[in-house]
Order: structure tokens, then C-alpha cells, then sequence
């Protein structure tokens, strides 16, 4: 597509981000607070018995939501790793895997969360789709709205129900920056319910960066 001279960048810039942010609004209407409830639960499980960790697993930008996810519970105090980091330990019954996927058929988080389910671990998946293939192997699905990779036809209706009509974000952009924004302040509660400060987690911040 060749780029417009008629319209101003910022004005481009702008308009995206009030779309997204509308999105996100909208899409706190569609997460069930039960299922919300049940994740706070198993995570609160598992800050009072440190012999059990948690590993987070998404790939691509899922990935790095992840990641950024899994830094604030190691603020926290947790006992959390990120797969395909090298220091990974093994899983074990009692662990809890949070596997985040939009479109739930992503090859490797399947299979990395089958693997876990067959030891024993706890499975709480991520998607937009609680059908998926990774839904169905979880223990507890945390349905979070998105335009993801999958059939334009679901994606379609997915943001004819939402009220957007175009997609300024491509890919799996709308479902990354929501799970960001969830899992940031499921951190908040969890803080809450835990009676962590601030300052506690900025003692954990790393001290050596590059």
C-alpha cells in the first residue's frame, strides 16, 4: 500500500491509539470475572507454598508479554521462569504453566503444555479461543479478547462485536496489547491481596543492567 500525503503521521499515530485503548475498554466487558477470580487464586497458591513455581510460555510478541508478566511476579517475590530461557528447571506436579496463545493452536505452546498437564502441573491458558486446542488442554482458561492470526471470518465478527470495523492493528496486535494491560493489573491485585509494596519489588529490581 503506498502511504497517504493526506493525512498527517501523528494524526495516523493518534487514531491507532485511541482504537486500540477503546478496544481494551470494551474488551474488560468480555473477560469473565470468575475465571479472573480463579487465576488470582491459583497464582496466590502458589506465593505461600515457594516450593512450587511458575512458568510462562507464549511465542512471538505473545512471548514477550509474557516475559514482562513473569519479571513483575520475580518483583514479586515468585518462584517464576520463561521457557526457552536456559535455566528453566524441571516442571513438577503442584507447578503452575501460564501458556498465553490468541489463537490457542500455536504448535509449540501446545505441545509444551501437554507436556506439562502429563507431569502433573497446572494449565492456564491465555487465549481468545477457550475451543482451542490449548483451551481444552487447560485446567483454567482466561478468555481475553483479540483480532488474532486465525480465520478472517472470526476475526471479522470478533470486531463487528467489539464496534471497531477497521484493522489498524494488524495481526495479533489488539490480543497482545490487551493481555498486557490484563496481566499488568492482575500484578495490582495480586499486590493487593498479597500486601506487597512498591518498595519490596524495587528491592528485587535488578541492580546490574545493560
Amino acid at each position: 500500500m503506498a502511504p497517504s500525503t493526506n493525512t498527517d503521521s501523528f494524526q495516523l499515530v493518534a487514531h491507532a491509539m485511541e482504537q486500540i485503548t477503546e478496544f481494551i475498554k470494551k474488551a474488560v466487558e468480555e473477560i469473565d470475572g470468575g475465571s479472573v477470580k480463579a487465576f488470582i487464586e491459583v497464582l496466590s497458591s502458589v506465593y505461600s507454598d515457594m516450593s512450587k513455581k511458575i512458568l510462562v510460555m507464549g511465542a512471538g510478541r505473545s512471548g514477550l508479554v509474557g516475559k514482562a508478566f513473569a519479571m513483575r511476579l520475580m518483583h514479586m517475590g515468585f518462584n517464576v521462569y520463561v521457557l526457552g530461557e536456559t535455566i528453566v528447571p524441571s516442571v513438577r506436579k503442584g507447578d503452575v504453566v501460564i501458556a498465553i496463545s490468541g489463537s490457542g493452536r500455536t504448535q509449540l505452546i501446545v505441545a509444551a503444555a501437554e507436556a506439562a498437564k502429563k507431569v502433573g502441573a497446572r494449565v492456564v491458558a491465555i487465549t481468545t479461543y477457550p475451543e482451542s486446542p490449548l483451551g481444552r488442554i487447560a485446567d483454567l482458561v482466561v478468555r481475553v479478547p483479540g483480532r488474532t492470526k486465525m480465520v478472517k471470518m472470526d476475526d471479522y465478527f470478533a470486531r463487528q462485536i467489539l464496534g471497531i470495523h477497521e484493522p489498524l492493528a494488524p495481526l495479533g496486535t489488539l490480543f497482545e496489547d490487551t493481555t498486557m494491560v490484563f496481566l499488568d493489573s492482575v500484578i495490582y491485585s495480586l499486590m493487593k491481596r498479597l500486601g506487597i509494596s512498591e518498595d519490596e519489588m524495587r528491592q528485587r529490581h535488578a541492580n546490574i543492567e545493560f
